[in-house]
Parts: C-alpha cells; sequence; structure tokens
C-alpha cells in the first residue's frame, strides 16, 4: 500500500514486474539510451546487485512522476540518499508532483539515518535546476566521468 497524497495522488514502491513496467515509458523519457524492452531486467538488476529502489507518484492510477534511489554510504559524505533518476511526466508539471515525491524521498532518507539527499542533474536540464534550487538544494561540486 502506498501514500496517500490525496484522494486520487498515492506514492507508492512498486515491486511486481507488472508495476515496475508501468514506469517504463516515462522513464525511457529521462533515459533514452535504455532499450525499452532491456528495461526490466536492468532494473530488477540493479534493485538485486546495488539495492536500487522505485517509487512512483500515481494519480487516479496513472503515473506521473518517478524517482529511482539508493542508500549509500561514503567517508566524505556519511549515510546519504542517493537519486539517480528523478521525472515528472511534461504533462502534469507545476501540480507539486515532483515537490511531493521529493519531500517523500527526504523523509525516507531521514528514517534510514542519513544527514544528506544528493543528485546528479545534466546540464541541460535548467527546468529540472530551477526545481531543485526552490527546494533548497545546492551545488556542491563537479561531477567528472571518463568513457572507458
Amino acid at each position: 500500500m502506498g501514500t496517500a497524497v490525496s484522494d486520487a495522488v498515492v506514492i507508492a514502491r512498486p515491486s511486481t514486474d507488472t508495476e515496475i513496467l508501468a514506469t517504463r515509458d516515462l522513464m525511457l523519457k529521462l533515459r533514452p539510451n535504455i532499450a525499452a524492452d532491456e528495461y526490466l531486467s536492468i532494473v530488477r538488476r540493479m534493485m538485486q546487485r546495488d539495492g536500487y529502489r522505485l517509487v512512483v507518484l500515481s494519480e487516479h492510477g496513472r503515473v506521473r512522476a518517478i524517482a529511482g534511489f539508493r542508500f549509500n554510504e561514503m567517508l566524505s559524505r556519511g549515510r546519504f540518499m542517493y537519486v539517480d533518476d528523478l521525472i515528472t511526466d511534461d504533462a502534469y508539471r507545476s501540480r507539486g508532483f515532483g515537490k511531493a515525491l521529493l519531500d517523500w524521498l527526504k523523509d525516507r532518507a531521514r528514517e534510514h539515518g542519513c544527514e544528506e539527499l544528493h543528485l546528479d542533474s545534466g546540464v541541460q536540464r535548467e527546468l529540472a535546476h530551477r526545481f531543485y534550487f526552490r527546494e533548497r538544494m545546492t551545488i556542491t561540486g563537479y561531477h567528472f566521468k571518463v568513457t572507458l
């Protein structure tokens, strides 16, 4: 059972293949590099191997926002929640769904003994950045990568 935000809006953790697959179309808008037919197996593998978790905000049974997250601990940060993925359907932005999902994530992070919530956001995602700033998130560093 999920957390009711209103009579029509529920935040829940998908667990069945059908529930996970219901997140695919929206998640692929954020992660277009993933082949649709591989989505379920990738998510299941990440859940089993890396502790990846999904959470979905639905309105009238329709997926409106999704987050993928995990708990981690590092010498530099202590125990923290890392949000891999966070997306709200474009057609339903500015209705408070992203904020409700981020608030849910913050509550779960606190419940799991985390002092911080972290996420990376592509430099091109200006609308997402405005949202993060409104939510009192700060830019604390650069993220570097090398293709191997």
